[in-house]
């Protein structure tokens, strides 16, 4: 056990997020997701597994350690399919994490399926979570911490 780090988050996990650099995403994925075609197609191929946490409560671990990027798109979300305007109380709950790492985040930006399954395909990571709810799918894109 170490001091000051979200004991949700397991070794394979911190390690992954310590190996991130800036500009790098990381997918966080409920159940339905095809998490491991989508890790076996990124370039480093890492599947993680946060299984007993919800998508926000994922969100909210991760979030203790990972910077969210200023200089483009911080996280996005998988739209409900025909309408991207509607927000799930899932997705609700990532944009609360969110809001609580950092108030200058700004609201979650939306993915058409297909898009969001491309982007996904370029993640360092896919972590997958135990939430069974439809569309409890994120991406974060990973900061940089100022000297």
């Amino acid at each position: 056990m170490l001091k000051s780090i979200d004991r949700r988050l397991n070794a394979d996990v911190l390690h992954a997020l310590a190996l991130m650099g800036h500009g790098d995403t990381l997918v966080l994925a409920d159940i339905n997701f095809p998490a491991a075609s989508t890790a076996a197609g990124t370039p480093y191929g890492r599947l993680l597994h946060l299984s007993g946490l919800t998508l926000g409560e994922a969100a909210a671990a991760v979030l203790t350690l990972l910077p969210l990027d200023t200089l483009a798109e911080p996280a996005c979300r998988m739209q409900v399919d025909g309408d991207a305007e509607t927000v799930l109380p899932v997705q609700a709950e990532a944009q609360a994490a969110i809001d609580a790492a950092d108030p200058d985040a700004g609201r979650i930006a939306s993915l058409a399926r297909q898009d969001f399954y491309a982007a996904a395909r370029g993640a360092f990571a896919v972590i997958t979570t135990g939430d069974q709810r439809f569309y409890g799918t994120l991406i974060l894109r990973k900061g940089a911490i100022a000297p």
